[in-house]
């Protein structure tokens, strides 16, 4: 909820400035106790307080969704420049797709939340991507992991041609953009 404010308090700052929105939508989620328990289980380690906040990274997560490709970085850039947020780890793959051409800005961050006795550190995974890059990811997951199903190479040929459709849109798009706003 921390980090959501953050984002939220960005987009209009920048919509009062620029006179448009850079995020589409924000989704957050918390990871259930079931689904910690059995990832803890899957690396031999038992449930414990400690062992999550060291070895589970993805407890809180949360999916920006932007318009444009410089406002994945721009909201990046903005987030991380906020002096209680520490980044712990990025991961660029929008700069460098995954091999199935999966594109995506992944940080993983450090950030203050406030109890009623206590402040503690969480840990904060955040997914930022453009449109193109979310319908993509949504739908190959979907494709790829459908049950009682064989996947093929060729269909992960396929899906990997639809990504790069998918950039290629984005780089139009944002081409389009700049053209528009000088």
């Amino acid at each position: 909820m921390e980090v959501e404010a953050k984002l939220n308090v960005l987009n209009e700052e920048f919509s009062l400035r620029h006179d448009r929105n850079p995020i589409n939508s924000i989704k957050s989620r918390l990871k259930s106790a079931l689904s910690i328990a059995e990832k803890l289980e899957r690396v031999d380690l038992e449930m414990s307080v400690e062992n999550i906040q060291r070895d589970i990274h993805d407890v809180a997560g949360i999916r920006v969704v932007c318009n444009f490709t410089d406002d994945v970085y721009m909201i990046a850039n903005a987030l991380l420049s906020q002096d209680d947020i520490t980044l712990i780890r990025k991961k660029d793959y929008i700069a460098h797709p995954k091999d199935n051409g999966y594109r995506s800005l992944h940080l993983l961050i450090n950030v203050p939340i406030f109890l009623a006795n206590e402040k503690k550190i969480m840990t904060v995974e955040i997914q930022i991507r453009t449109i193109a890059m979310d319908v993509w990811a949504s739908l190959e997951h979907q494709l790829r992991y459908k049950k009682n199903t064989v996947f093929t190479d060729e269909m992960g040929d396929e899906l990997k041609k639809c990504a790069d459709l998918s950039a290629e849109l984005d780089y139009r798009m944002e081409r389009i953009r700049r053209q528009v706003t000088g």
